[in-house]
């Protein structure tokens, strides 16, 4: 016999949490908020009061550790208006307000916690409010006379909101003696708030839900920012949840050659990475793309961690691009991504609202070195990029990664390891011939579809990205120790201008495949 029971659900005010939540908190149960201070409880507690008013519920923020004239302030730096947050100000005697005033005034230095709570369960009586916020428990643990006379009043406390319709959010900002796992047990669902410092940079704020019983909701930690408008909370990619379908295609880049190397292009719903030494061509390659796609109207965006907007522009339109065409057509987008200030989360949010509500097709992101910057470490990156290729893969957008590895010439090898992860790998590198430096590319792995295993040489030159042909007469180039067979090198122009001809010395500037 099937159950007609729906759990009720209250939004929270904030669309992040409500995500986490499953839709919001179910109503009518007591919940602990609980962080370290400045981790955003007072603002998060808020939210949740004010959008109670917006519905028109009944509502009350009772307050024992800041005074209103604070709150109100700090309603106001985040464009709030006071008057719609109803307070109930706990403050010593000295501290009170007037007798005009339309709040409740309670003087916690002349109760003792036993006192504090009957007049709290007398005002809660008189109002009735769908919504309460308590702030903060660390206050009433000051009036205690012991540890477990607060844990009993609590449970009395608990005991009383059971047969009542109100939804009440406790905050602990753990000053006392940490966190309290007997209080765990006691609520319905604990939330935890935390900061992580670290050596530059802004500093990282996380929240996870630590229980919330009879309730699924969505594990792990998940990265949230305090701004002007509250707390804003990006909930952790599960690309299991975003499964579409879409046709296959291929993005070209418009250049005949390098497309040939792809089999005519890179595949619709796959990633690619581009690596090699700095210099070496990455991100142009990926910025051809993505300006293909542009010009065609698929829209494309560049996120750039390693470069100022202007130089990546520059060098775009010294090729031949006219991308400023396209940024007005809106066709194309490029972003300055500062790894110091912004978290993995916000800039994985960033990406699903450029695919989600703007249909970007074409995603570049240089370079996965300056994000990784961003986390706390490679084993972080990894999972990260993990879910957000798996869900733009299943969203069928193109996605192109470059990632620098060290040194220069020589033996190299990358700051991480992701060269599994991604369906197509491009190997650049330089090599000498004659005295002159020039550039090769190859496709060293494709999962979707054939492509070609051959070497081809890159030039920049005063307006145009060039790919010669094959590289045939050459061996022993990913080896380190290059030769030529004899003969002219296969699809070297005689009027470039560096020389052509047999390398007959070439200074260890291609890595083993190993290095990868």
């Amino acid at each position: 016999m099937s159950s007609s029971f729906e759990l009720k659900r209250l939004d929270t005010g904030i669309n992040g949490l409500d995500d986490i939540l499953s839709g919001g908190l179910p109503a009518g149960q007591m919940y602990l908020l609980e962080g370290d201070p400045g981790t955003g409880k007072t603002t998060l507690a808020m939210q949740f009061i004010l959008e109670g008013t917006r519905r028109g519920e009944k509502c009350l923020y009772i307050t024992l550790s800041e005074p209103r004239s604070e709150l109100e302030l700090s309603m106001r730096s985040h464009g709030w208006d006071p008057a719609d947050l109803p307070i109930a100000e706990f403050v010593p005697e000295e501290a009170s307000l007037s007798a005009e005033q339309q709040y409740t005034v309670f003087h916690p230095s002349e109760v003792e916690l036993a006192g504090t709570v009957e007049k709290l369960v007398s005002t809660l009586d008189d109002l009735q409010p769908d919504r309460l916020v308590v702030d903060s428990l660390s206050e009433l643990r000051l009036l205690a006379s012991d540890s477990m006379r607060y844990r009993r009043q609590l449970l009395a406390l608990k005991q009383y909101f059971a047969g009542k319709s109100t939804t009440v959010l406790l905050l602990d900002d753990l000053t006392g003696n940490g966190r309290d796992l007997q209080l765990h047990s006691i609520a319905h669902g604990v939330i935890r708030l935390e900061k992580i410092s670290r050596s530059y940079g802004a500093t990282r704020r996380q929240i996870e839900i630590v229980k919330l019983r009879g309730s699924g909701y969505r594990e792990g930690f998940h990265d949230y920012v305090i701004q002007r408008g509250g707390v804003m909370i990006f909930p952790r990619l599960i690309a299991a949840e975003h499964s579409e379908s879409f046709e296959g295609e291929r993005i070209a880049s418009g250049l005949t050659e390098l497309d040939a190397m792809f089999g005519g292009g890179i595949a619709r719903g796959s990633s690619t990475l581009f690596t090699g030494p700095p210099g070496s061509g990455k991100s142009t390659v990926a910025m051809q793309f993505a300006f293909a796609a542009a010009a065609r109207g698929q829209r494309s965006i560049f996120y750039t961690f390693d470069e100022v907007l202007r130089t990546a522009k520059d060098r775009a339109r010294a090729l031949g691009m006219d991308i400023d065409r396209e940024l007005e057509r809106g066709t194309l987008s490029m972003s300055q991504v500062d790894p110091a200030e912004l978290s993995p989360g916000e800039f994985i949010h960033q990406i699903r609202s450029d695919v989600d509500e703007k249909g970007t097709r074409v995603v570049v992101i240089d370079s996965l070195n300056g994000l990784m910057n961003s986390m706390p470490g490679e084993r972080d990156l990894v999972m990260h990029l993990h879910e957000l290729l798996a869900y733009l893969n299943q969203k069928g957008v193109v996605t192109l990664m470059v990632l620098a590895q060290q040194g220069l010439v020589g033996t190299m090898h990358a700051q991480v390891d992701v060269s599994y992860l991604a369906d197509t790998v491009v190997l650049l590198r330089y090599f000498e011939s004659k005295g002159a430096i020039r550039q090769v590319i190859c496709v060293l792995k494709q999962r979707v579809g054939a492509h070609e295993r051959t070497l081809r040489e890159l030039v920049f030159g005063s307006n145009a990205i060039e790919v010669g042909e094959p590289l045939v007469n050459f061996q022993g180039i990913l080896t380190g120790v290059p030769q030529m067979l004899g003969g002219t090198e296969a699809g070297v122009d005689e009027n470039a201008p560096h020389p052509e001809g047999g390398a007959t010395s070439m200074f260890g500037a291609f890595a083993s495949h190993d290095a990868l």
